[in-house]
Formats: C-alpha cells, sequence, structure tokens
C-alpha cells in the first residue's frame, strides 16, 4: 500500500493544523491509495518521515537529494525553479533497468523470496486538483510515468480534494522541464507547474519475469523469458547455466503469467518413435492432461505422452488453406488431429494415422470434440505399413473414378527427424494403368536440415530416396528457425507416375510430367529453381 505525507511546494499554504503538526515534528495521518497492477489490484507502500523547515529550504543536488531519501523515505520538496540540476536523457529501456530493477541483493537466489524485491525510488508528481485530472492528462502524456503496473494518478495524502500525476523521472527535474505547449494547459488550467518528489516503494509485484530472472542469475548470463504455453502448461529447454535456479524460474513464470499453473522443463530430446520426450514439473501442478484452442479448433490431450508444438499453428492453416472440400487428406504422423480436424471441418476426407497408441486415443477423442469423427477414418499404424495399406487401397479407388471428377490427394508428412525415409514406400506403390498428371498425389515432406542451403538440401535427400529429381517439380518451404543453423522446412511436390506406378517404361530421367503450381510465395528463401517461402 501507499502511505505518505505531501509536503505543499513553495507558494502553496498547507492548511494550519498540518503545518502545525509539521512545525511541532509530527507526520501528518497516512492514506492508502490503491492501482491497478496487470489484472488484479495490489498495494504499493510509500513510509512516513519527518522533513523539518530547514531542511525544505536548503537546495540540494538531485544525487544528494537522493541519497538522503533513502534513508528517509516520504515526499519531499524538490524546491523553487532551477533549484536542481539536471540528468542526461538516457535510452528507455535503460531507464527501466537503472530505476526499476530489483535490488542487487537478490543475485544468487535460488529459493524465491519475494519480501526480498522491495525497493524505494524517488518519482517525480505534480499537484493538481482532482476535476482538472483529467483534462490535464492527455497534454501530460509526454511527461507523466510510463511504467506499465504504475498508476499514473493516485490520491494526494495531504489533500482529498488533490491528485498528484506522478512524471517521469527521466524527463521531470523543474519548472524548466515542461515543454511550452505543456506550461500553456498547465496556465490555462490554472495548475501551478511545482514538481515535488514521491516516494515509492516497489514490490514484488511490480517487476516484471524478464527485470526479476536477470537480477537473480548470473550477471552477463542469458535470461528465460520465452516459452511455450500448452493450455494451463508453460514448457520451457532451460539451459545447464539457468539450472541451478530452475524452481525459482518456474515459480516466477506461474507468478507473472496468468492462466499458468504448471511449468515443465524438458530433459530429454523428442523420441523419435512416439514424438513424445521426458520432463520435469519444475513448479506447480503434475496435471498434463491439457486444452488448447488453435484455430478455432479446440485439442485435449495429456502433454506428457503426445507430441504437440504451438509453434506450428501457422503451419497447420497454412495446409488447410491449400485443401479444397472433396479432397482426400492422408495424415501420415497425425499426432491428436492438428491437421486432420481442420481438413474434415471442410469437408475434406481424411484418413489419419499415429503409431503413437496415445496419440492415437487422443486423435479420437478429438475428432469427436470437435464434431468430426465421422469424416475421419482413424489409424494406429507404422507411417510405412499406413502407406502401403488404407493410401494404397483408397488411391486405387479415387483413381480408378471416372475422369470427369477432378480429385486433389494430399499426403501430410510431419515427422521432420525421419519422414523424408518413408518416401521409399512411394515407389510401385500402385499398379494399372497410370492416372493423369493432375491427378497425382501432392506430398508434403517435412525436414529438419543444418545445412548451408537447406532447401537444396532437403530437395536432394528426398529426390536420392524417390531416385529422381525434384529439381523442377518441387517446392520448399520455411516452417520455422528450430535452433541457431537449424531449419524446418516443407518440401512439397507431386509424385511422379514413374515413381507411383508399378512396371512402367517411362525414361525416369525424360518423363514430362507438368511441373507442381506453386503456392504464392511472401519472400524467397534461397535465389534457385526451388521456390521457398516464410512464415509471416
Amino acid at each position: 500500500m501507499v502511505q505518505g505525507r505531501y509536503q505543499s511546494p513553495p507558494g502553496c499554504s498547507p492548511p494550519r493544523a498540518a503545518w502545525a503538526r509539521k512545525r511541532r515534528g509530527a507526520t501528518l495521518p497516512p492514506r492508502i491509495l490503491w492501482r491497478p497492477f496487470e489484472f488484479s489490484r495490489r498495494l504499493l507502500k510509500v513510509e512516513s518521515s519527518n522533513i523539518t523547515e530547514s531542511e525544505s529550504l536548503i537546495p540540494l543536488a538531485w544525487t544528494s537529494l537522493t541519497q538522503k531519501l533513502r534513508k528517509a523515505p516520504g515526499i519531499s520538496l524538490l524546491g523553487q525553479r532551477n533549484r536542481f540540476s539536471t540528468m542526461p536523457e538516457i535510452e528507455t529501456n535503460e531507464r527501466d533497468s537503472e530505476l526499476f530493477s530489483p535490488p542487487s541483493d537478490v543475485r544468487g537466489m535460488t529459493k524465491l523470496d519475494r519480501t526480498a524485491f522491495k525497493k524505494t525510488v524517488t518519482i517525480p508528481v505534480l499537484k493538481v486538483k482532482k476535476e482538472k485530472v483529467n483534462k490535464l492528462m492527455r497534454s501530460l502524456k509526454r511527461a507523466a510515468l510510463q511504467r506499465p503496473g504504475i498508476k499514473r494518478v493516485i490520491e494526494d495524502p495531504a489533500d482529498e480534494e488533490s491528485r498528484l500525476i506522478m512524471l517521469d523521472p527521466y524527463k521531470m527535474f523543474t519548472h524548466d522541464s515542461f515543454e511550452k505547449a505543456e506550461l500553456s494547459i498547465l496556465t490555462q488550467l490554472n495548475v501551478k507547474p511545482q514538481i515535488s518528489k514521491y516516494n515509492l516503494e516497489l514490490t514484488y509485484e511490480n517487476f516484471k519475469s524478464e527485470e526479476i530472472l536477470k537480477a537473480v542469475l548470473p550477471e552477463g548470463q542469458d535470461v528465460t523469458s520465452g516459452f511455450s504455453r500448452v493450455g494451463h502448461i508453460a514448457h520451457l529447454n532451460l539451459r545447464d547455466h539457468q539450472l541451478p535456479f530452475k524452481h525459482l524460474i518456474g515459480q516466477v513464470m506461474i507468478d507473472k503469467n496468468p492462466g499458468i499453473t504448471s511449468v515443465v522443463n524438458k530433459i530429454s530430446t523428442i523420441d523419435n518413435t512416439y514424438r513424445n520426450f521426458q520432463m520435469e514439473v519444475l513448479s506447480g501442478e503434475e496435471n498434463m492432461i491439457t486444452k488448447v484452442r488453435e484455430n478455432n479448433y479446440t485439442y485435449e490431450f495429456d502433454f506428457s505422452k503426445v507430441y504437440w508444438n504451438p509453434r506450428l499453428s501457422t503451419e497447420h492453416s497454412r495446409i488447410t488453406e491449400i485443401l479444397k472440400p472433396g479432397d482426400v487428406l492422408f495424415d501420415v504422423f497425425a499426432g491428436v488431429g492438428p491437421f486432420a480436424i481442420p481438413a474434415a471441418k471442410k469437408n475434406c476426407t481424411v484418413f489419419a494415422n499415429d503409431l503413437n497408441p496415445e496419440s492415437h486415443r487422443w486423435l479420437l477423442h478429438n475428432c469427436k470434440l470437435n464434431k468430426v469423427d465421422q469424416k475421419v477414418k482413424v489409424f494406429n499404424l507404422d507411417g510405412k505399413e499406413f502407406l502401403q495399406g488404407p493410401v494404397k487401397e483408397e488411391l486405387m479407388q479415387q483413381l480408378g473414378l471416372s475422369k470427369e471428377r477432378k480429385l486433389s490427394a494430399h499426403i501430410v508428412m510431419n515427422l521432420p527427424a525421419k519422414a523424408i525415409e518413408f518416401l521409399s514406400a512411394f515407389k510401385s506403390l500402385l499398379e494399372g494403368q497410370p492416372c493423369s498428371s493432375e491427378l497425382l498425389p501432392t506430398v508434403h515432406c517435412y525436414s529438419f536440415s543444418k545445412d548451408a542451403d537447406p532447401a537444396e538440401d532437403v530437395r536432394q535427400r528426398a529426390g536420392a530416396v524417390l531416385g529422381i529429381s525434384l529439381e523442377a517439380c518441387s517446392s520448399v518451404h520455411l516452417v520455422r528457425n528450430v535452433a541457431p543453423n537449424k531449419e524446418m522446412l516443407c518440401i512439397t511436390f507431386q509424385i511422379p507416375a514413374a515413381i507411383l506406378y508399378k512396371n512402367q517404361t517411362m525414361n525416369l530421367e525424360n518423363h514430362e510430367d507438368p511441373p507442381l503450381k506453386r503456392q504464392r510465395t511472401d519472400e524467397a528463401f534461397s535465389e534457385d529453381k526451388t521456390q521457398i517461402t516464410s512464415n509471416t
């Protein structure tokens, strides 16, 4: 809470009783001032203190005043015009790190002690009659304090009819700190441009998570401020130097992020078989069954047993936009359904598969949850078995139908660590007379690359598995940067009939299948014949 006594500036006569108490060395009664912080209402505290009449008349430099106020927190007089030396302007981000950083003695803390984050800062204020505040604030936007979580207008502890406007401590020092336009408004409203000081006690609630962690972790080390949010779970990937502080980091994440009730850290790489990983609960509840909302669809699953990456939301949407009603989608590594369910909602026929029994179970659950269970056929097979079984049977049936039907079949293979290896399953997959080129299925195959030219790397590796060149009939899309020098990409191409059908005598080097119709792109990823696009 805010407690304090307001010292009227020279030229403003305080009430006689208050002045008498001041002369006797007594403090004025404290008042409680409320201010909103984030989505709750909390209290700031400012201690009361005595300031003698002789002290209020001694001209002090800014630094000496600050030292005095540290010893006796309260509200003090800045003095008459030109009485204080000014401080040089510094950048906004440096201001926060200097004035609003936590106390230095929290460095090295491994068990969170919220009480250790108390700190008193000195803020300049302008006294204004309460009925004039709204008219004045718009004109004082430049001069007012711009610190999230701290209310810019507070009650005056010494005068119920007045308010105190918090000012920027790096801009506002004396009467001369106001710009001409600001002084004009003050004159019109009959407000004296006299600046006073207000001692404000900051607590743990007033600091951002990045500020807290920067103050606690070893100086100069990376600070964890970003994380993946999966429903009520915050997923971190801590580095070695952060591990001694892991439980403190987890608690700070919960404190500073409404809705987060559990924080986990990945302690192993993703298992390529079931695409899950071991995790450690750093803070909060151990319940890993969560619910997420992505692109207007709802998914529920056990995060500790299935694969889910919130950073792929844009990619899920991109593939869905390519599909048209009536198309057929084969999702080889479907997970809990982020490709399959939107496609089914778009009236596509969907065949979704995942080897992980837990993913299979939650995929069935999510199809019912999103009311598409009648449009999605779900399988629990190895990817190769799925391609050579259900996919083969459906393609044979669909491609054998009347040529008047303009069927489009899409095969999504989102297993970046190994999906390219599964392309071999397409070799001689179908029998009979080849369909027309425009009906050949389109593959969207995902892969990682650490190569200097990741697009060329993915194209060559995919072509090597198929035994053909994909130089002129593929496009490569940059999905995201996974880590320094590691990219996730999606190569898209139509499977040539010479690869897909058995007993064909077509010359693989000279086949004249038309190149894939490429999607509109926003930015070239590399200057070659393969078009690459970036997510925006």
